[in-house]
């Protein structure tokens, strides 16, 4: 596809193996996913703006957080839908290729950051509920949302820098559906190795960085709910966590799959399935997470829909 040289001007995606057939089914399940994905992020970003019973930290947060998802999602999603419906391989560009890998990992980054936040946040709530409103105040709340999403665009840059200094002389047929890490690594004919380890612990003192106060949080947050006297305030404060932990456990479970192992070059088939976790699952069974686990929004759910039915009738 490519004679023996690194000016690579763009790369080839071979998305997904098997008949047009297939690719049209999972174009029709992936196209619903990705809509409901982005009606159900948009949904909790507009009701926790617009409804005053969730003006807290937790729902700034998990604003924050829905924001992340619909982009990560966007970022993937749509050009995989195109591929799947069009014959053959897709090109991408150098620079989309750089843009879109560095923008991926940045999100993707910043989410872990926001969600080490939230625990730390559903901690205070349960464990010092006297001192919550003084120290989680708005001026709190935006430092440590912005210091997120410094800290998740400025760490990405070397990794993203270090991948497109290798020279790329094999080829330049990504066997995937977006332009990743691991696949990319394949294609150079120089040594990765240190690369590859560095990278490695970047994404150990990035994922564990983050894992670690959820991990500490979660036990004081146990520890202090086990000491609720009845089974009712035990129900009741281990629900304003339960959301959070329900989405830890699964964004955590596949990013660990994926990026902590030293030899970022795994079977490209392996890479397909963590990253449609990553990109498409998670981001999907977000908004049901928050909302079925939850009852304040469920309530402002169910508010909102009735005001929408009443401008309606009126």
């Amino acid at each position: 596809m490519m004679s023996n040289h690194s000016s690579v001007t763009e790369f080839y995606l071979l998305g997904f193996s098997g008949s047009q057939e297939l690719h049209h089914v999972l174009f029709a399940v992936f196209f619903l996913f990705y809509s409901v994905t982005i009606i159900g992020n948009m949904v909790i970003i507009v009701i926790v703006c617009v409804d005053k019973r969730l003006q807290s930290p937790m729902y700034f947060f998990l604003g924050h957080l829905s924001a992340l998802e619909i982009m990560i999602t966007s970022l993937i999603v749509p050009a995989m839908l195109w591929g799947l419906l069009l014959p053959g391989m897709q090109t991408i560009s150098l620079t989309a290729c750089v843009s879109q890998l560095f923008l991926y990992l940045a999100l993707g980054t910043t989410e872990f950051a926001l969600v080490g936040a939230m625990a730390v946040d559903r901690y205070m709530a349960v464990c010092n509920p006297l001192r919550y409103n003084t120290i989680m105040n708005s001026h709190t709340c935006i430092s440590v949302v912005t210091g997120s999403w410094v800290f998740g665009f400025l760490s990405e840059i070397w990794p993203v820098y270090a991948t497109f200094q290798f020279t790329f002389c094999k080829s330049n047929v990504l066997d995937h559906f977006f332009c990743d890490r691991g696949q990319l690594l394949k294609l150079s004919c120089d040594d990765t190795l240190f690369t590859e380890f560095v990278l490695f612990l970047m994404a150990v003192f990035i994922i564990i960085g983050s894992l670690a106060p959820t991990i500490v949080s979660y036990t004081y947050i146990i520890s202090t709910i086990l000491k609720i006297p009845t089974a009712s305030g035990r129900r009741k404060a281990f629900s304003t966590c339960a959301s959070h932990f329900t989405f830890v456990v699964i964004g955590y479970g596949s990013c660990l799959f994926l990026y902590m192992k030293p030899k970022q070059t795994q079977a490209a088939e392996y890479n397909k399935i963590v990253s449609l976790l990553i990109s498409v699952l998670t981001p999907l069974l977000n908004p049901f997470i928050f909302t079925l686990r939850n009852d304040k929004v469920k309530e402002a759910l169910r508010d909102g829909v009735k005001r929408g039915c009443q401008l309606l009738k009126g």
